[in-house]
């Protein structure tokens, strides 16, 4: 029992012993922490080496933590807000933003720095439009239109053309055209009147057809108070024949009334007044801002404009009306040719450059024209007309192309025959006919061939 015991004393002490050769743990946590950085508290199995009150560890534990910075702090909040950012970006852009995630968590992964990349925050708005095409620039405190740079290929030359097969200025609007037709006797409001009639009258007429009636109207008296006077009848008669001439009485009646109630005896003076009387157009606008007032405001496009301008390629697609002609010479033409423009090429379509059968041989643009001998077929000329090239042989043509009547042989009618005689018997051996030739009576009146197979057929 003895011995017994003395084995386990031992074995206590061998315990303690060792216990007390075991190193010791230090605890550099901020909790654990002194004043001094020299000393440390230490803990081992047996408690506290330097054992101090509870209320003495506590203070020394509140007064060694350490408040965050403020930097730390902003560092953290820019952290989170660009992990906020980039999630959001990831989930706008798709995949750009997907490789970029994988690549920091790799560095990550690797205990690599991560690049920062900064980006903008993600807004709600939607996104900006393109920027707008600016139509005008500023120059010199006024607002200018750009310049357009489509121009058709060779159109100075074939104005030029044009110009020298105008030079003789012997075409029916160089006569008789609107600005020909009025009083130069007269007072200006009265020639700026007269104007503009004629201008009416001239839609879907001739010009000769036009100075006629002008003539009649001025002999009348073309002023708005004797138009206003006028009856209805009367004036239909004094323009008779124009192209629609009853409509456009009705229209010259409104339009003076308007004159003389709106504008004091006096046409307006811009294009918008203007194209408020009842029959006039942008072309007649124009043209009486042109010829009345002497002032350019736009290019006066009538049939012959449209359809020239077309042929020429000066515009960059074919047009449909003389509106969108007009609108389409006006972005590429200067200006100071917009008054001879509609003079150039309204003589030139009155006698080269005809609505059918244009004379492409004759005109100089042959060679730069891409409607040249392509427009529509030539007109054959009449055999009577001097420039026919077959007038010579005209007769002879008629001859050949008439086909020659067949000849029928005339038969005589198979009658019954009468009695025949000695003399006849004996001369009925040498007749080709088979029976004796009666003396026949001489014929009157030749007969047609179609009684002759009538009468064979009986």
């Amino acid at each position: 029992m003895f011995f017994f015991l003395r084995n386990v004393t031992l074995l206590v002490s061998d315990v303690v012993a060792e216990s007390r050769c075991r190193p010791t743990l230090k605890m550099s946590s901020p909790y654990f922490a002194v004043k001094d950085s020299s000393s440390v508290v230490v803990r081992t199995k047996r408690g506290l080496e330097n054992p101090r009150s509870l209320s003495v560890l506590k203070s020394r534990m509140a007064s060694s933590v350490k408040t965050p910075d403020s930097d730390s702090v902003g560092i953290k909040e820019e952290k989170e807000e660009h992990s906020i950012t980039s999630h959001k970006n990831i989930v706008a852009h798709g995949s750009r933003e997907e490789k970029v995630s994988k690549n920091s968590e790799v560095c990550k992964q690797n205990n690599k720095t991560v690049p920062e990349i900064h980006t903008l925050p993600a807004s709600s708005s939607k996104p900006r439009r393109a920027q707008v095409k600016v139509e005008y620039e500023l120059e010199n405190g006024a607002a200018v239109k750009q310049e357009n740079n489509w121009e058709p290929t060779n159109w100075t030359q074939q104005i030029s053309n044009i110009r020298e097969m105008r030079s003789v200025r012997d075409a029916p609007v160089d006569q008789m055209g609107a600005a020909k037709c009025f009083d130069t006797q007269v007072s200006a409001e009265v020639m700026r009147y007269q104007v503009l009639i004629s201008l009416m009258l001239s839609s879907q007429t001739k010009d000769q057809v036009t100075a006629a009636a002008m003539q009649r109207l001025r002999a009348h008296g073309l002023t708005v108070a004797a138009i206003l006077n006028t009856e209805d009848d009367t004036l239909g008669k004094l323009i008779y024949p124009v192209g629609f001439w009853r409509t456009k009485v009705k229209y010259i009646k409104q339009s003076t009334a308007m004159i003389q109630q709106e504008y004091g005896g006096d046409i307006p003076n811009s294009v918008d007044g203007l194209v408020r009387l009842p029959g006039v157009g942008p072309k007649m606008a124009h043209l009486a801002m042109d010829i009345a007032w002497n002032q350019i405001s736009g290019i006066g496009v009538d049939t012959h404009v449209h359809r020239i301008s077309n042929r020429l390629g000066w515009t960059r697609t074919t047009t449909k009306n003389p509106e969108e002609t007009r609108r389409a010479l006006e972005e590429w033409l200067p200006r100071e040719l917009w008054s001879e423009i509609n003079w150039l090429l309204v003589g030139f379509g009155q006698q080269v450059c005809l609505p059918v059968g244009p004379l492409c041989a004759s005109c100089l643009n042959r060679h730069c024209c891409p409607s040249a001998f392509k427009c529509s077929p030539r007109k054959r000329p009449p055999t009577s007309d001097p420039r026919s090239p077959e007038k010579s042989t005209s007769q002879g043509k008629v001859k050949a192309m008439s086909p020659s009547k067949p000849k029928i042989k005339e038969e005589h009618n198979p009658v019954s025959p009468p009695a025949l005689d000695n003399k006849c018997q004996s001369s009925a051996a040498h007749q080709s006919t088979g029976h004796c030739s009666m003396k026949e009576e001489p014929q009157t009146a030749p007969l047609s061939p179609r009684i002759l197979r009538k009468r064979s057929k009986i």
